[in-house]
């Protein structure tokens, strides 16, 4: 690798200017408007940086690598912030780590599993279209996906060694935070050298288009500053890092893939109902930060919602403007309208046969559903609020449907021998059986 690469397969050389008609439109308060929003954890020189975003439209990138077949809460922060960065003129570069995925950035304890080609290159897939639906990719400042493994798995060891690895004194390696957790319990040569794929990453993107910028979570401020530390080097040139906060919940554990619980962008790994019910629920603490983090409302708003928040939290018009905000942006309004209106409903208030089966399967699903064979007939609503765990007996059963407490579809069942139809079945399988107020399960037929 020479000063100047082969350009990618249909691109042309990236010559330092702006393509012709593009309108530039630079916010004079973006880099003020990030930290306020809690967005910059680290920088490179802050002067340099408020300067280059208010001169002119940054090229900047941030990457993803494919480790699992979901982008999650952590990547999120990215998308929001790329958005960010891209409203107020800037041109992103979303990087699909190809090649990075296939090797994982060290953690913080035990190695990575390392994945097949075959399956990072699926997983690369899915996450392009996740990046895709969340950055815009049309105007004058249209993002552009790109794959490490475009250029990382042409290179033959040598010219890796010879052009990127010389660059990097070992000892300064051996200094970064996550490698010296290692070293004790042991690092493999793989992970130890993720800093200088990364980092040749940006080397890549500021040849091939003029890329100056890159940000990225804070655990990866090694790997930011090295890839800025490798263009001054190799090339010559001047950029620009900074890393976001990790996001973590009260207690200090973040929220992640690896972490447990995780906050998944697919809706096939976390339904629309639960994304939306975990920003219903967080912490008063937190939602303040999370509304400037991951809204794009304007600073006023978000400091008036706060001082409504702090005066009557009980209502907690913060957490559900939250909650609805977030919802939208990765999910869209619909799938927000069918979560709101099967959260009402599942709480008896809504009509619960409007919902689709596919949102009544997700929440139930959340709640915990019992499976019916329709085969044998549908029980008696005795036999289902039993089935169900509702109450422990069948006399208690009774006693429920008596005294007006037992419901199915939210529809108060007054005989304990009545048996629920074809014609109840949301979605042709599902029943809500509910005990009381706020006491229900999810009944699937099939």
């Amino acid at each position: 690798m020479g000063a100047s690469p082969p350009h990618a397969a249909g691109l042309a050389p990236y010559n330092g200017e702006p393509p012709e008609g593009t309108i530039v439109s630079v916010d004079p308060t973006l880099l003020e408007d990030l930290e306020w929003r809690g967005l910059i954890a680290s920088s490179t020189d802050r002067d340099a940086l408020s300067a280059a975003l208010r001169e002119g439209s940054v090229r900047f990138y941030v990457g993803f690598d494919p480790t699992a077949p979901s982008l999650h809460l952590g990547n999120l922060v990215q998308l929001v912030t790329a958005k960010r960065l891209q409203d107020a003129g800037h041109t992103p570069y979303l990087l699909v780590g190809g090649a990075t995925g296939m090797i994982g950035d060290p953690r913080d304890s035990g190695e990575r599993t390392l994945n097949t080609l075959e399956t990072v290159q699926e997983w690369s897939d899915k996450v392009r279209a996740q990046v895709s639906a969340l950055v815009p990719f049309e105007g004058d400042n249209a993002a552009t996906v790109v794959n490490n493994y475009d250029w990382a798995s042409g290179l033959s060891t040598i010219d890796f060694l010879r052009d990127i690895g010389k660059h990097f004194p070992v000892n300064r390696m051996l200094a970064r935070e996550t490698v010296k957790r290692r070293l004790e319990s042991g690092i493999s040569f793989t992970e130890f050298s993720y800093v200088l794929l990364q980092s040749m990453d940006f080397l890549e993107l500021f040849r091939r288009h003029g890329v100056t910028l890159q940000f990225g979570g804070s655990d990866q401020w090694g790997n930011l500053t090295g890839g800025v530390e490798l263009i001054r080097r190799a090339d010559g040139g001047h950029a620009h890092a900074f890393a976001t906060p990790l996001i973590t919940k009260s207690d200090g554990t973040k929220y992640g893939k690896t972490e447990g619980g995780a906050l998944w962008l697919d809706p096939q790994m976390m339904s629309p109902y639960a994304f939306h019910q975990f920003w219903l629920n967080v912490e008063d603490e937190k939602v303040g930060e999370l509304l400037r983090i991951f809204t794009f409302l304007p600073q006023a708003e978000i400091e008036a919602l706060e001082a409504r928040h702090a005066e009557q939290p009980f209502r907690r018009e913060a957490q559900k403007t939250l909650a609805d905000e977030v919802t939208t942006l990765v999910h869209g309004a619909d799938e927000t309208e069918q979560a709101k209106a099967a959260a009402l409903a599942l709480f008896g208030t809504g009509d619960i046969t409007a919902l689709s089966a596919k949102t009544v399967g997700a929440a139930l699903g959340e709640a915990g559903a019992t499976d019916v064979d329709r085969t044998a007939g549908i029980p008696s609503v005795v036999d289902l609020l039993v089935a169900t765990g509702l109450v422990s007996s069948k006399s208690e059963a009774r006693r429920t449907v008596g005294e007006g407490g037992a419901y199915v579809n939210n529809v108060r069942i007054e005989d304990p021998e009545h048996v629920p139809g074809e014609p109840d079945l949301i979605g042709g399988e599902w029943l809500v059986v509910r005990r009381g107020k706020k006491r229900f399960a999810g009944v699937r037929v099939g």
